[in-house]
């Protein structure tokens, strides 16, 4: 097997942005991602023009790479549309860093945008039925992750109040957050009289339809601080994919997160004691348990006792998606490159009522399919370098 060589502490993410989270009519996703994209740039002090390396993916253009070029008037060197569901524009750093280090590119702008509420309002999928599946008419994506919650209940023991914790966290930490579409109490007697989607999982368990859009901009290490009071260094990156069909998935209670988590600690040359806060896809309550467990927090079968009494809401031991995540903040078809942006926020000291004191290590895990596609960034404040 190759050794990783990942350019640790060689790129950064130097301004990070949102617009439009909840509904946005009257916009598409490409409207929605270029202006998360201009602010971007705006707090980054550069212009469209600047930017040399291009990373986007949206939902409903499988060409946006071409499209969202011409929008900005812009002539990038380095085009880059990867799909890998959630979990692409985490990759999209990756690729971002290794092309900045090779002089590809001096100014990259990862972006996301879609208007899946008020455009469809319904989750827009661009994932072809499966001929294996689709004759046994699981409700996708919710009855998947419904199989993996079920398997673990099997495996390890699992309780309602269990993932009522998970979504009740990711709440309370929305309700730090102007910007979270979600800011409405959340208490386990309401969790738990949500309405059934797929058993066991809730209403309550399943992330939000809204619209939305996130942009990152990334430079080489040694302009950094030209653009960023305190950037978000890069210092590990990997990513790891294992199946295409939930029925395929090797085992339905762990993911490729081992894997792509063990090699972005290594790459970074961290331990998961040592991170601060931790933004990771939440597109269902189950997810941050699988997660919390590949990526090594906890021992597998133990990520649903470790999540109770509030061990990763505000004021626990473990900040977890301090946006509110999917489940509170926003999930506009994709939800991966704003775990990247909070991650950047709580980094840069930005955070307001929900900064995480004294942050310097961030870790930001992405998701894509059905827990198909993995990808982890370990991201530190210039005193890890």
């Amino acid at each position: 097997m190759s050794q990783d060589r990942f350019p640790r502490g060689k790129a950064a993410i130097v301004a990070g942005a949102t617009y439009g989270i909840g509904q946005m009519p009257g916009l598409s996703s490409m409207d929605l991602a270029v202006r998360a994209s201009l602010a971007a740039l705006d707090q980054a002090g550069l212009r469209p023009d600047q930017v040399d390396g291009l990373f986007i993916g949206l939902p409903d253009d499988f060409m946006s790479g071409l499209g969202f070029a011409e929008y900005l008037g812009i002539s990038p060197r380095l085009t880059d549309n990867n799909r890998t569901g959630g979990s692409s524009f985490l990759t999209h750093a990756m690729w971002a860093a290794l092309a900045l280090e090779a002089g590809q590119c001096d100014v990259a702008l990862i972006a996301y945008g879609s208007n899946q509420r008020s455009g469809a309002g319904k989750l827009v999928s661009s994932m072809r039925p499966s001929p294996n599946e689709a004759p046994y008419r699981l409700a996708r994506p919710v009855g998947a992750y419904a199989l993996a919650a079920s398997r673990y209940a099997h495996q390890y023991g699992l309780k309602r109040e269990q993932l009522g914790a998970v979504a009740i966290a990711a709440r309370q930490w929305a309700m730090l957050n102007p910007e979270a579409a979600m800011r409405e109490p959340l208490d386990m007697a309401q969790y738990l009289s949500a309405r059934m989607v797929a058993e066991p999982l809730s209403v309550r368990d399943c992330c939000l339809v809204t619209d939305g859009a996130a942009a990152v901009v990334m430079t080489r290490a040694d302009r950094a601080r030209d653009h960023c009071a305190r950037p978000a260094y890069l210092l590990g990156a990997a990513a790891a994919t294992d199946h295409r069909e939930i029925t395929n998935m090797p085992d339905l209670t762990v993911t490729a997160a081992v894997r792509s988590g063990a090699r972005a600690y290594a790459q970074a040359g961290v331990r998961p004691q040592d991170i601060d806060v931790l933004e990771l896809y939440d597109a269902f309550t189950i997810n941050p348990i699988l997660f919390l467990e590949d990526l090594g927090f906890c021992a597998k079968g133990e990520g649903a006792a470790f999540v109770e009494n509030g061990r990763i809401a505000p004021g626990g031991e473990l900040p977890v998606n301090t946006n509110g995540g999917g489940l509170s903040c926003v999930h506009p078809g994709m939800y991966g490159l704003f775990t990247m942006v909070e991650a950047y926020v709580q980094l840069a000291g930005l955070g307001g009522a929900r900064q995480v004191p004294g942050a310097s290590l961030a870790l930001a895990h992405g998701n894509g399919g059905e827990l198909s596609s993995q990808a982890t960034l370990i991201l530190g404040a210039a005193e890890t370098l």
